[in-house]
């Protein structure tokens, strides 16, 4: 299989003559070319590139496996910020959101899901020695403190609903600026999934993962977030045939072997859980 990473603007340019790609037949296109694009963020553990250009991370590793099953031989991988995913799937840019993107009621509005890959909880990068004493959302929203979230990311929406007020969140591009800005201190914690966090924190001496942390709660209601793949609406043949890859290589041997690197694990398996359940307002 092979691998090759694509220029944003120039997917750009040729995306604007594009009027309309949800009616395509991708499945059919891919089978018959052997080619499809998938979107990344560019996210440690989730989905990224490695230096030579080869995707990597929890998602596209399983979409290479079921990708290959489906007959695919050459994978092409555009970069781009979480935020920009849904709008550049939907403008043909891509074909597949493989960037271990979660499924909420207002997402499932504008995109497919597959079903989910994983399942996993929430948590925060501080400085070291967590000098505010953050352990989650609550304490957030009890003091003078400021609290970071990634552009296009569920944390915004869950400080939201959780009742913090917004002039204590500031939006980030990406969790590289995110860190940056708490080493800085324009921001006292960074939000994100514990995954994340913790995967950060190994790479930077100045920061760590806030232990403990408190199980976020909204509305009653525990939150962990399921991530799957993103397609365009009118793609339900694609979907569904990655649903039934899927269903065959999830928390296999195979499958928990593969994403172990990245952290993912018997641990993280999503259950029974499924889209249609989670796109339910």
């Amino acid at each position: 299989m092979s691998f090759k990473t694509l220029n944003m603007v120039a997917l750009s340019m040729a995306a604007a003559t594009i009027s309309s790609v949800a009616s395509a037949d991708t499945l059919a296109d891919i089978k018959k070319s052997g080619d499809i694009t998938i979107g990344v963020a560019n996210e440690v553990p989730y989905g990224y590139t490695t230096p030579s250009g080869e995707p990597a991370g929890e998602s596209p590793s399983i979409a290479l496996h079921v990708l290959n099953k489906l007959g695919v031989e050459d994978v092409n991988v555009v970069v781009t910020e979480f935020g920009a995913l849904i709008p550049g799937l939907k403008a043909g840019r891509f074909d597949v959101i493989a960037a271990g993107m979660y499924i909420t009621p207002k997402r499932c509005k504008q995109v497919l899901f597959s079903n989910p890959t994983y399942s996993i909880g929430e948590g925060f990068l501080v400085k070291n020695g967590n000098p505010k004493d953050l352990h989650g959302y609550a304490d957030v929203q009890e003091n003078d403190v400021k609290m970071g979230v990634m552009s296009g990311a569920v944390e915004y929406g869950y400080a939201k609903d959780f009742g913090i007020p917004m002039n204590k969140i500031v939006t980030l591009p990406d969790y590289p600026s995110g860190v940056a800005a708490l080493k800085a201190g324009r921001i006292d914690a960074l939000a994100g999934t514990s995954l994340t966090m913790a995967t950060l924190a190994q790479k930077d001496d100045r920061v760590s993962l806030a232990q403990p942390f408190d199980e976020l709660m909204i509305n009653g209601k525990s939150v962990k977030g399921y991530g799957a793949y993103g397609f365009r609406q009118g793609d339900e043949g694609l979907r569904d045939a990655f649903n039934k890859e899927l269903a065959g290589f999830i928390a296999t041997p195979e499958h928990i072997d593969l994403v172990s690197e990245y952290g993912f694990g018997q641990h993280t398996l999503p259950g029974n859980m499924s889209a249609e359940q989670l796109c339910q307002p």
